[in-house]
Formats: C-alpha cells, structure tokens, sequence
C-alpha cells in the first residue's frame, strides 16, 4: 500500500496524531503498551478511532525520564512498526537518536519526530535527508529540563529574554535552517512549538498557541502537542476546577484541538484519539466555512 506522503505533508485540514508510548515511565501513560501485542491493539485501536498519524515513542523525555539503552529503543520501536506497517498506517517515529530513526524509516515508517529539533544527535537530519520520501518533525529545544538524566540540565531553559513567541519562533527558525543545511528538503519539514518542553506554565504556552498564525507563516506546516501536559492541567485549576483528572485534562485537550484546527494547525498530537477527532472535525469545518 503506498502512502502520499506529499498529500500528508500538505494536508489542508487538520490532522489527528495518535501517541503510543512503549515505556515505562510516560507521565500519563507508562508501562500500559510496554507488551507487544498490547501496543499492537492500542495502535490500531487508535487507527480504528480516527487517528490519521500514529506516533511511536520507546524513550520518555518527561522530567526525570531516564534514558534507556539504544538496543532496548530499537527493539521496542521496531517491533511496533513492524506490527503496525501491514495495517497501512501512517508511522511517526519519536526519538532523538539516529540510528532508531534510520532502521525505523528502513522498516517501512514515513515520519521522524525529532523533540530536539535536530539539537541531541546531529545525524538525525542527515538520515532524513537521505530518505527523500520521508517527513521531519522539528521541534523547539533548549535541552533536557530540569531533573532529567542523560545531560545537565540548563537551570535558565525557561527564561525568554524578548517573550516566549519571539524566543521560540527565533530559535526555531534557526533549528530549521541547521536541518536545511544538513540537507533536508523543505517539503519534508514540519515544525513543533514544542509545548511543555522549557515551557512549565500556562503564561508560557498559551501565548505560542495564540501565535499559531505567525509559526503557520513560516509555510511549514505545524504540529501541536499540547495532549495531557501539565500546563493543561493548570489551566483548568485557574479555572476553578479543582484536582482535574486525565478525563478532565483530555477534555481540555479536545477543546484545544478544536482550537488549533480552526487556526489552521497541520495536526494535533493527542492521547485520546476519540475526544479529538470529533473536535478536530468540528474545527476543521468551522474553518472551512470561514475560509468560503
């Protein structure tokens, strides 16, 4: 079955991408699709629900995450690619390393998400760039947060000089020029505000939200990721929700969803398939109908 990667790249409305995460210790999430077969069915339990990506991750990059070894990563990420490849779906790849994304993508997946941007293994773009077919996710990086094992930690990552968009946006560009220069194509590339990440509170992720029209300028189309993250959850307490659950903070998701498919977003990464499909729809068509 081939698969128009063009036709996703360019989607003109937005897209619903599933997470499965084969770890131990995702924030919302960890140890639940650690057995193969369970990670099979959730994938395609996912596909069934609406999903039109479906994002592999074996590596958490929460705070305090600790790296696991390069062969477990492999073998984690190939078994599901392997799983899930027949079923015709469309594979994300979440990793930082560039051997995980070059057997990944030799393995029949069409996508590398990149949550350094390019930043951790410098050979990453190079591997897309040799697989012209394939699409790059990059996404905005500082470094690891703070408490996460596998590098020091900069204490300052969440500090934004000219404002949390003007940094961001800055320092994004100059990520996507670097993966240029490394030889990936700008018809490959899809980038990543990258919500959470340097970012702890509401003040710093709302605003990149709200900006969603100045990232979508650029031409690149652009992922959000908003799914379950803590900042979620505080939003809803300032609302005057008191202790939000997982329902309640994918909830909010969803609204978020809808949100960003009416600002014109390319897809939004989402844990809970079902909630965000349908408000993906209903933003998708509130756009349609004020684009007529």
């Amino acid at each position: 079955m081939t698969i128009d990667m063009k036709a996703i790249h360019d989607s003109t409305h937005t897209l619903v991408m599933g997470v499965l995460n084969i770890t131990e210790d995702s924030f919302s999430d960890g140890g639940l699709w650690l057995d193969p077969a369970k990670a099979k069915a959730h994938g395609e339990a996912m596909m069934k629900a609406g999903a039109d990506i479906i994002d592999i991750g074996a590596e958490s990059t929460r705070p305090g995450a600790k790296r696991v070894s390069e062969e477990d990563e492999q073998t984690r990420v190939l078994g599901a690619v392997d799983a899930l490849i027949s079923e015709g779906a469309v594979l994300s790849i979440d990793t930082t390393r560039a051997s995980v994304a070059r057997m990944a993508l030799e393995h029949g997946a069409q996508i590398i998400n990149d949550v350094s941007g390019g930043r951790l293994d410098r050979e990453v773009p190079h591997v897309v760039a040799e697989h012209a077919e394939s699409l790059y996710i990059v996404q905005h990086w500082r470094g690891w947060l703070a408490g996460s094992a596998g590098n020091v930690p900069d204490a300052d990552t969440s500090v934004y000089v000219n404002g949390v968009v003007n940094d961001v946006y800055d320092e994004l560009m100059k990520q996507v020029d670097d993966v240029l220069q490394a030889g990936v194509s700008p018809s490959q590339i899809i980038i990543d505000p990258g919500l959470g990440f340097s970012k702890p509170s509401v003040e710093h992720n709302f605003p990149l939200m709200v900006a969603l029209e100045r990232f979508n300028a650029t031409g690149y189309p652009v992922l959000i990721g908003a799914s379950r993250k803590r900042f979620v959850g505080a939003a809803l307490t300032d609302a005057g929700i008191d202790e939000p659950g997982m329902d309640g903070k994918d909830n909010a998701t969803a609204a978020i969803s809808a949100l960003c498919a009416e600002h014109g977003a390319w897809a939004v990464r989402v844990h809970d398939v079902e909630k965000s499909r349908d408000a993906v729809a209903i933003g998708n068509a509130w756009r349609a109908f004020a684009n007529a």
